[in-house]
Formats: structure tokens, C-alpha cells, sequence
């Protein structure tokens, strides 16, 4: 299938009431469509998933035409939101610590490459802290240097390990056995019972 069909279909998954806070709706993403601006729309219609929740197939098909048109960091963020869809979605306040003190000397990539453990709060049975796996997105940036601040975006490996976080909570980020960083808890929502494809 080719882009402009690809996106025309995901435009139809999304109500023609929403609106982004600059008030974008479909029918905006429409004209871009005739226009043959297919990155502007497809950069709209990302900017409407983020108002409304939509269906798995939506993501899906945008991170299909983002792939298409070679835009690497927006298809992984679309995979990203089917992720999300999927399992929920958990953001938090993670602040890295300085590379004076830290292993890590670089900054981390934000568009969820970093797959770091995280102490959060679970046992091992000799009760020992379990460290738990998850992707990292970093919100608004293309990395986060060490010593800095985002609001990010965890995808769990085993999403069931993390259900009892809640806003608030401190937990830590380890490349290793050191700390790396700590974040705090911003946003846990549960993914819903039934999915809508």
C-alpha cells in the first residue's frame, strides 16, 4: 500500500471532533493529504493520537508510512505508541547522573534504543532487589546528556512486573550495579481491558 493510502486510512480511524491544543483536526490533515505534504500530516496525525486514544491499527499503520517515507525517528515513536496501546503507558521525571560520577560518559539516545534495568521495588526470592528491564524514551529531545532532566517514557520488557508503580514513587535507572539515575514517577496509566484494532 502506498503512503497517501496509508495515511487517508489512519485519518479515518480519528473523530472528527478532536483537536490538538492549536486546534488541528482531521480535516487539516485532509488538506495536507491533497497537497501531497504527507510528512506534515503524518506529523498531525501523530499530534491527534496524543489528544484522543486510538486504536492499535492507527499506530500501526503510521509507523508503516513513516517507515516508507524513511523517517526513522517517527516510525520508532509510532511502534513506540502501539506499545503503548498495547501495555499502557508509564512516564517519569529521570534525572542521569554526572558523568563525574556515573559510568556512563555519553549521552543516551532518546528515541528508545536504551534498554537500562530499573530498581522498583521488586525481590528476588533471597529477597534481594530484582532489577527490571525497560525501553527508554526521552520526551522532546533526541538525547539526554548525563547530569541531565526529561520526562520520559518506560516500555517494561514484562509490562505485569511493573503494575504496582504509581505517581510519585522513586525508582533508579543501573547500566550496572551503580546507580545511573533516579526518577520519579509521573503518569501510570493501565492499558484498556479490551483493544480496539
Amino acid at each position: 500500500m502506498d503512503v497517501p493510502k496509508l495515511l487517508e486510512a489512519a485519518s479515518l480511524l480519528v473523530p472528527e471532533k478532536i483537536a490538538t491544543e492549536n486546534d488541528i483536526t482531521v480535516s487539516d490533515v485532509w488538506e495536507y493529504l491533497v497537497h501531497d505534504e504527507w510528512e506534515v500530516a503524518l506529523d498531525l496525525l501523530e499530534e491527534l493520537g496524543d489528544v484522543h486514544p486510538l486504536p492499535l491499527s492507527f499506530w500501526e499503520t503510521l509507523a508503516i508510512s513513516a517507515e516508507q517515507m524513511r523517517l526513522e525517528r517517527s516510525a520508532a515513536w509510532c511502534h513506540w505508541r502501539g506499545f503503548e496501546t498495547r501495555h499502557g503507558i508509564l512516564r517519569a521525571d529521570l534525572v542521569l547522573r554526572p558523568a563525574t560520577e556515573a559510568r556512563r560518559k555519553t549521552p543516551i539516545s532518546g528515541a528508545g534504543v536504551l534498554r537500562p534495568m530499573w530498581n522498583i521495588g521488586n525481590r528476588t526470592t533471597t529477597g534481594k532487589p530484582a532489577l527490571n528491564i525497560a525501553r527508554l524514551w526521552v520526551e522532546f529531545m533526541p538525547s539526554l546528556e548525563p547530569g541531565g532532566q526529561a520526562s520520559v517514557r518506560l516500555a517494561p520488557l514484562d509490562p505485569s512486573q511493573w503494575q504496582h508503580l504509581q505517581p510519585g514513587q522513586m525508582i533508579t535507572m543501573h547500566e550496572d550495579q551503580s546507580v545511573a539515575g533516579t526518577a520519579v514517577v509521573l503518569e501510570v496509566q493501565r492499558p484498556p481491558t479490551t483493544l480496539t484494532t
